[in-house]
């Protein structure tokens, strides 16, 4: 289930977002000032922002940098057309002007999760519990990040987009060295092997198999 993050200070607004959201099906999290949103976001990232603009201490065009990679729909009185597009340039995804009519909103945060999702596929790469985001760099395993070095990310990135080849060692050193220039022959083992054991101990298992005098590929059951 999707969760959407409600920033307005306004209650009543506030408890009608919840209870809508709620019966369609999402989960909704709540913030009531710019400062206790980005308390929030630091610890959890939700799909969407719905957000207000006229908060207590730090306003809605204030926190709006700070939400990158968020789709976040700007919820406000404020008809100007150049309000709009200052909001819309500087990293909204979509703009709604109170009052609104509910299905409209339901239907504006539709488009923008399924634009995310379509967005987010492109960007992914899956093997079995892992999964290497290649936007953002990152990797998971069992949906809890990984922290991997430049070297270990692109290793495991070169073996997911290969899954079912066995990638000898100086094809890894040839598609890695514009990335990473200080992996060599010599230290490829070990970047391999420190980055098996992160994955291991993350996923309980190994997911990587040494071709003896090849090289290596992902691991299949």
């Amino acid at each position: 289930m999707k969760k959407i993050l409600i920033i307005d200070d306004d209650m009543y607004i506030g408890n009608m977002l919840d209870e809508l959201l709620t019966r369609e099906g999402y989960f909704t999290g709540r913030a009531y000032s710019g400062t206790e949103a980005l308390l929030l976001l630091s610890r959890e990232k939700p799909d969407l922002i719905l957000l207000d603009l006229m908060l207590p201490g730090l306003s809605g065009e204030e926190i709006l940098p700070e939400l990158e990679g968020i789709p976040v729909i700007i919820m406000s009185a404020k008809t100007s057309v150049d309000d709009k597009v200052t909001l819309l340039l500087g990293g909204a995804a979509d703009y709604i002007t109170k009052p609104f009519d509910t299905k409209e909103l339901l239907a504006r945060i539709a488009v923008q999760l399924r634009s995310t999702a379509v967005t987010s596929a492109a960007h992914s790469l899956v093997f079995d519990d892992i999964t290497v985001d290649t936007a953002s760099h990152t990797v998971h395993v069992h949906g809890l990040p990984v922290r991997m070095t430049r070297t270990e990310y692109a290793i495991l990135k070169l073996l997911m987009q290969n899954p079912s080849q066995v990638c000898t060692k100086s094809v890894i050193l040839e598609h890695i060295s514009e990335d990473t220039p200080d992996c060599t022959e010599s230290s490829l083992k070990v970047h391999v092997s420190n980055m098996r054991k992160k994955l291991q101990d993350a996923g309980r298992k190994d997911y990587i198999e040494s071709v003896w005098g090849i090289g290596f590929k992902m691991k299949e059951n």
